[in-house]
C-alpha cells in the first residue's frame, strides 16, 4: 500500500514511517522545511513538500495514495485554538481527496476524559468543560466521512507517547524539575496518566491501517494510568530532588492537565486488531534515564 503521512518526520511519526517501510508498505510523507524533508527521505520516504495550511499539496497526497495517516498538528499551546482550526481544515481536504474512494484515512486525537469518571474506554468522549480536548471535534468530523465513502478511524494517543528522544510533556516536567529543585505534582498526585511507547504505537497506526473497520475508534494506550505522583517521585530520584505537591501554575499550560484523573483503557483496541504493546513502561523508561541522562 502506498500511504501519505503527514507529520512523518515528527516525534509519533518518525516511528511510524519505518514501521509502515518494514511492513512492505510505500510511504509519502509530508515535510514543510529542508530539515523535515531530509529526515523523511533518511527514513526511505518519498517526499512531498507543504504543510497542513497546503489545501493543494493535501488533496495531492492523499489522491495519489492507497491510505493516509493524518498525524501532523501545530503544538503551538499559546495559540491552541487556531492549531484546531488548522487542523479542521486539513481533516476536510483530506477527506475530500479520498471522497467515495473507500480507502483508509487514520487521524489523531486524545484520549478523553470519561463523562462518567473512571476509565474512558473506546466508546467515551469527554466531558464538557475546559478539561475537554479542543480536536474532539476534529475527530468526530473525521468519523463523520464514513457517510461520504472512506474508511475513516480515529487513533486516540494517550498524554504521553514515551521513549528515546521523546520531546513531549514527560521532558516538560523534567525541566520544570530542574527549573524549580523540586519533582512536583498537582494535588496528592494520585490523578491518573495513560502512556504508551512510542514504537508500540506505531505498530498501532500500521494495524489499523490495514485492519481497522470505517468508524472505528482506537486507543493506544499501554499504561492505563500511572499516578502523577509516581512519575514525579521517580523523576525525583533520577534528578536527585525532592518530590512534593505544587501548585498548578507551576507548571505552566501543563498544571491543569495534571490536576484531572484521566485513565483510559485500550481493551477494545486489542480485542478488535490483537494489538499487544510490549515496550517499556513509562515508569520503565523514567528508571532507565532517558529522560534524565
Amino acid at each position: 500500500m502506498r500511504v501519505f503521512v503527514t507529520g512523518a518526520s515528527g516525534w509519533v511519526g518518525s516511528a511510524v514511517v519505518p514501521e509502515l517501510i518494514g511492513a512492505g508498505h510505500q510511504v509519502l510523507g509530508l515535510a514543510r522545511s529542508d530539515a523535515s524533508a531530509a529526515a523523511v527521505a533518511a527514513a526511505g520516504a518519498e517526499v512531498l513538500r507543504g504543510d497542513l495550511a497546503d489545501a493543494d499539496a493535501l488533496g495531492r497526497g492523499a489522491a495519489d495514495c492507497d491510505g493516509v495517516i493524518h498525524l501532523a498538528f501545530i503544538h503551538d499551546f499559546s495559540r491552541f485554538t487556531d492549531s484546531v482550526g488548522v487542523d479542521a481544515r486539513a481533516i476536510e481536504t483530506l477527506g475530500t481527496a479520498l471522497e467515495g474512494s473507500g480507502k483508509p484515512f487514520l487521524v489523531t486525537s486524545g484520549t478523553p476524559v470519561a463523562a462518567h469518571g473512571g476509565v474512558a474506554t473506546e466508546r467515551d468522549w469527554s466531558a464538557p468543560g475546559p478539561s475537554a480536548p479542543g480536536r474532539e471535534a476534529n475527530a468526530r468530523a473525521a468519523l463523520a466521512l464514513v457517510d461520504r465513502g472512506v474508511r475513516a478511524s480515529v487513533v486516540r494517543l494517550p498524554r504521553t507517547v514515551h521513549g528515546e528522544g521523546d520531546p513531549g510533556f514527560i521532558t516538560l516536567l523534567v525541566g520544570t524539575a530542574r527549573d524549580k529543585g523540586v519533582a512536583g505534582y498537582v494535588g496528592d498526585g494520585s490523578n491518573r496518566w495513560p502512556a504508551v511507547h512510542v514504537h508500540d504505537t506505531a505498530r498501532l497506526f500500521r494495524l489499523a491501517l490495514e485492519q481497522a473497520a470505517a468508524g472505528s475508534v482506537l486507543h493506544a494506550v499501554a499504561d492505563e494510568g500511572v499516578p502523577v505522583r509516581d512519575i514525579a517521585a521517580e523523576i525525583g530520584r533520577r534528578l536527585d530532588l525532592p518530590t512534593a505537591s505544587a501548585p498548578p501554575e507551576d507548571f505552566g499550560f501543563l498544571g491543569p492537565m495534571l490536576a484531572v484523573d484521566q485513565p483510559a483503557s485500550s481493551a477494545l483496541t486489542r480485542e478488535l486488531l490483537g494489538w499487544r504493546p510490549d515496550g517499556p513502561g513509562l515508569i520503565e523508561d523514567l528508571a532507565a534515564g532517558r529522560y534524565t541522562g
